[in-house]
């Protein structure tokens, strides 16, 4: 029977290497492998973390093959921990964005993608935001480019709360199976 969410990590580029296979959350998984060059999402989505405890650079990443971490935009070979997305179908997609800490300031609906936060609201920076439907990734830079926050619903009151050290987000994008 083929498991409903799986993903492979290996150490080696090309999916060569030790092995560590996950079809769980995981917080922490590097005493298997020393770094992580690709890997193959065989079902579900995921977001996998740079360090332990779902932590450090976020990437999300749908079933697929990924011979090097180039091909999911990382910038390291480290990759610590893992988590599922669980989807569910007819999901509409609704967050609120807002210039300021803590619900601040104008605020800005958004429920499709948006390439660039500066050409659509005049913005170069969330301070905080709410998701009240779907599943988002905010970039730091435009065309989704740069380092990723994955956010699903809930409150976030400033950018720590997605796990950013700056309020840099210039797009973002729906994250959809």
């Amino acid at each position: 029977m083929h498991a409903l969410f799986q993903i492979v990590f290996y150490e080696d580029k090309n999916f060569q290497g030790r092995r560590y296979e996950c079809d769980s959350d995981c917080s922490d998984f590097h005493s298997y492998l020393c770094r992580c060059n690709s890997i193959r999402v065989e079902s579900g989505a995921w977001v996998v973390y740079e360090r332990p405890n779902y932590m450090g650079y976020q990437y999300t990443l749908t079933r697929g093959e990924y011979p090097e971490y180039q091909r999911w935009m990382g910038v390291n070979d480290r990759i610590s921990s893992c988590k599922i997305i669980n989807f569910t179908s007819g999901t509409q997609y609704k967050m609120q964005l807002y210039e300021k800490a803590d619900f601040g300031g104008q605020a800005y609906e958004a429920t499709e993608d948006c390439p660039s936060l500066l050409e659509k609201f005049r913005w170069r920076e969330v301070h905080s935001c709410k998701v009240y439907d779907g599943w988002w990734v905010f970039y730091e830079h435009t065309n989704y480019r740069g380092r990723q926050y994955f956010l699903e619903k809930g409150e976030y009151r400033k950018p720590g709360d997605w796990g950013a050290i700056s309020p840099a987000v210039q797009s973002f994008k729906r994250f959809t199976e």
